[in-house]
């Protein structure tokens, strides 16, 4: 079945420990922003190439999204943490979220 016109606008993770996700996704070369609306909590947001919202918030009692498993195509330049290239593939956030991570 196909959702044509359809894509993803908005992914939201919620995390135990919003700084570590935040350092290891900008580990790829994500650039994220600190952000606040009205009375929410503060959060990080990061507008990937396909104009796809990347939102990191604190779970608050939520507990982190699993099982989610994310796939991440970056440049090959742009990764700041040569460690995740080296990692192979399949990497673990720092609350346990699976993540393909492709590099072109």
């Amino acid at each position: 079945m196909s959702a044509e016109g359809a894509r993803l606008n908005l992914l939201v993770l919620y995390s135990d420990d919003v700084e570590a996700c935040r350092e290891f996704y900008e580990g790829m070369g994500l650039d994220f922003a600190r952000e606040k609306h009205e009375a929410g909590p503060e959060h990080y947001s990061a507008r990937l190439a396909d104009g796809c919202v990347l939102e990191l918030y604190p779970a608050r009692g939520r507990g982190p999204s699993q099982p989610l498993r994310i796939g991440l195509t970056v440049a090959r330049g742009s990764v700041r943490d040569r460690r995740l290239l080296a990692a192979g593939s399949l990497l673990r956030d720092p609350d346990g979220r699976a993540v393909a991570l492709a590099v072109a």
